[in-house]
């Protein structure tokens, strides 16, 4: 008896976008990751970014593992109508869940995680080398 495939249009699976409803698109599969975001090791970022366009190419770039291509059969809920038309541009995605965009603040936080750390250790060269020179 054959399997009966569902079949979605680029515009429906385009607008599952959002941390708690996201579908993805990957070899003319649709898959319902929103149950699986918090999981995906490359982080939910990644999947979000994904929807709404052909995700193949970054998927097959990413090197998945035989068991991650495994895991992703369950969460397949039909394929992309080949006669629907992929959108020709791509809107953000609704919503990121809990996550804000970086503001100006956060990304200098995050240049001073790096930014302290060398300058100490380059003063620390810099001194040690006078220090030397002394000798």
């Amino acid at each position: 008896m054959p399997t009966l495939t569902k079949l979605f249009s680029w515009q429906e699976a385009a607008e599952h976008n959002t941390k708690d409803d996201c579908w993805i698109v990957v070899d003319g599969k649709v898959y319902d990751v929103s149950d699986y975001l918090d999981e995906h090791p490359g982080g939910d970022d990644v999947l979000l970014k994904a929807v709404g366009r052909d995700a193949t190419d970054e998927f097959d770039d990413a090197g998945h593992s035989k068991s991650a291509i495994d895991l992703m059969k369950g969460f397949c809920i039909g394929e992309v109508d080949p006669t629907s038309e992929p959108p020709t541009s791509i809107s953000e995605p609704k919503s990121f869940g809990d996550k804000p965009k970086p503001s100006v603040t956060d990304k200098l936080k995050e240049v001073q995680y790096w930014a302290i750390p060398v300058a100490v250790v380059g003063i620390a060269v810099v001194a040690g080398l006078l220090y030397c020179r002394k000798k």
